[in-house]
C-alpha cells in the first residue's frame, strides 16, 4: 500500500461520519501522489501527510442567544484552524443549518492549497454554525453574531486568524461580528475581512471570487485559443459569488443564460437581466423564482435540473457535490465545453473524473475561486499600512493573482506529464509551497 493511501485509509477510520472531508482528502492524495512517490522515504520520515490532514486545532463552542419573542436559543459554533505553515490561518465563516464539524475540515483542507496558490502569506482554516440568517430579523442576527464572537474573539486575531465571510455571512454579519471583537478585545484591527467601506473594507472585495472565476475562465479559454465572447454560459446559485460572475462574464462578451438558487432555477434565453437579480437578491433578499414574474420570456423551473439547459460553459456557484455524474453527461451531451467552479468542491468526484475524461476543460474551485480570498489578503495590506486602494488597484492586482495561478496549475501539470489536469495542477501547486515551509519550520 502506498504512503498517500496509508494516510487516507487513517483519516477515514479517525474521522468517521465525515464523507466530504474524506472526499476533499482522496482528491488531493491521489492527484498528489506523483509528487510523494518521489520523496516518499523523506516525507514518511517526517509524517508530512498525517500532518498535513490533521487540523492544527479545532475550537468548537455554543452560542446562546435570544430571538424577538424572548426565548433562548442555541447554536453550535465552530472555528478549525487547519495550516498555518505559509501564514495566519484564513478562510471564511459559514452559517447554515448543514454545517458541522466534518463539512468545516473540508472546507479548511481545501483553503490550505487555495491560500497557498495565491502567492500570498496566508494559511488555511474556515469556521462557522449552524444558525440560519434566513428569516432572522436584523436584531436576532446581531444577537448571534455578538454572542459567537464572544467565544471565537480568544482565539483569532490580525496576526494570527483573520475569518472572513462565506454563506450566510455577508456585509451585515461581518459589521455585528467585527463591531462585537472590538468591544471584547479592545483592538482596532484587520481581524476580519470583508468589512464596510467605511470601517477599514476593500473595494472589489464583494464582486472578488466572481470576478476572479472569470478571469481565470479567461485564461483557460485564451489556453484553448479560444473566448467567452460569444458563448452561452450557466451560472449556478445567485449569491456575490454568481452575481458577479455574471456581471463579468456579460462584460467580456458571454450570455449567461441560467441562474438558480436552492428552491429551482430561471431561464432567460434572452440573457440573465443582472439588474433585476440583484435587487431581488441583494435588495429584497428574495427567492429567484421572483425573476419570471418580471421578466417577459423568462421561465422558472422548481426543483433542480439547470445543467439540462444547453450552454458553451458552466459555473458552479452554489455549494459542494451540487454537479453529480448524471447532470455532466448531460451537460457533455447539449456540447458544453469548460467547468471552472465558483463554489467549493461542487462537483463530485465522479463527475470531475468524467468531464476531464470527455475532453471538457476544468478548473477545480481551490484554484478557479481564490479570487475572494485573495482579495481578502488584500485587505489584510491596506489594514496593516492604513492604506486604502482604488477598485482599479484592487482590481489589477486580483486580476493578476488569478493570471498567475493559472499558470502555476498549468506549469505543474506539464512538470508531471499531466498537462490539462487543473485538478493535479492546483493540487501540486499548492502542496509544493506548505510542504517547503512545513519542512523548514521543524516538527510543528
Amino acid at each position: 500500500m502506498s504512503y498517500t493511501e496509508e494516510v487516507y485509509e487513517r483519516v477515514v477510520a479517525q474521522n468517521p461520519n465525515e464523507p466530504e472531508f474524506h472526499q476533499a482528502v482522496k482528491e488531493v492524495l491521489d492527484s498528489l501522489k506523483v509528487v510523494i512517490d518521489k520523496n516518499e522515504e523523506k516525507y514518511r520520515k517526517l509524517s508530512i501527510l498525517e500532518r498535513l490532514v490533521e487540523p492544527e486545532r479545532i475550537i468548537s463552542f455554543r452560542v446562546p442567544w435570544v430571538d424577538d419573542k424572548g426565548v433562548v436559543q442555541v447554536n453550535k459554533g465552530y472555528r478549525v484552524q487547519f495550516n498555518s505553515a505559509i501564514g495566519p490561518y484564513k478562510g471564511g465563516l459559514r452559517f447554515h443549518p448543514s454545517v458541522n464539524q466534518g463539512i468545516l475540515k473540508f472546507l479548511g483542507f481545501e483553503q490550505i492549497f487555495k491560500n497557498s496558490l495565491t502567492g500570498l502569506p496566508i494559511g488555511g482554516g474556515k469556521g462557522g454554525s449552524n444558525f440560519d440568517p434566513k428569516g432572522k430579523s436584523d436584531r436576532e442576527v446581531m444577537a448571534f453574531c455578538q454572542s459567537f464572537m464572544t467565544e471565537l474573539s480568544k482565539y483569532i486575531g490580525a496576526d494570527m486568524d483573520v475569518p472572513a465571510g462565506d454563506i450566510g455571512v455577508g456585509g451585515r454579519e461581518i459589521g455585528y461580528l467585527y463591531g462585537q471583537y472590538k468591544r471584547n478585545r479592545g483592538l482596532y484591527e484587520g481581524v476580519l475581512t470583508g468589512k464596510g467601506l467605511s470601517y477599514g473594507g476593500s473595494l472589489i472585495r464583494t464582486q472578488a471570487t466572481g470576478y476572479g472565476l472569470v478571469y481565470m475562465l479567461n485564461e483557460m479559454v485564451k489556453a484553448k485559443n479560444d473566448t467567452i465572447s460569444g458563448k452561452t454560459l450557466i451560472v449556478t446559485g445567485s449569491g456575490n459569488v454568481a452575481i458577479y460572475a455574471v456581471e463579468k462574464a456579460a462584460e467580456l462578451g458571454g450570455k449567461v443564460v441560467a441562474m438558480c438558487d436552492s428552491n429551482g432555477y430561471i431561464y432567460d434565453p434572452e440573457g440573465i437581466k443582472l439588474d433585476i437579480v440583484k435587487d431581488i437578491k441583494e435588495v429584497k433578499r428574495g427567492r429567484i423564482k421572483e425573476y419570471a414574474d418580471r421578466v417577459e420570456g423568462a421561465t422558472y423551473t422548481e426543483g433542480k435540473g439547470i445543467w439540462n439547459i444547453k450552454c458553451d460553459i458552466y459555473l458552479p456557484c452554489a455549494t459542494q457535490n451540487e454537479l453529480d455524474l448524471d447532470a455532466v453527461k448531460i451537460l457533455i451531451a447539449n456540447g458544453c465545453k469548460y467547468v471552472a467552479e465558483g463554489a467549493n468542491m461542487p462537483t463530485t468526484r465522479e463527475a470531475t473524473d468524467y468531464l476531464m475524461a470527455n475532453g471538457v476543460t476544468f478548473m477545480p474551485g481551490k484554484a478557479a475561486n481564490a479570487g475572494g480570498v485573495a482579495t481578502s489578503a488584500l485587505e489584510m495590506c491596506q489594514n496593516s499600512a492604513r492604506l486604502s486602494w482604488t477598485a482599479e488597484e484592487v482590481d489589477t492586482k486580483l486580476h493578476q493573482i488569478m493570471v498567475d495561478i493559472f499558470h502555476k496549475v498549468d506549469d505543474a501539470s506539464k512538470r508531471y506529464d499531466m498537462e490539462g489536469n487543473y485538478v493535479a495542477g492546483a493540487n501540486i501547486a499548492g502542496f509544493e509551497k506548505v510542504v517547503d515551509a512545513m519542512i523548514a519550520q521543524g516538527i510543528v
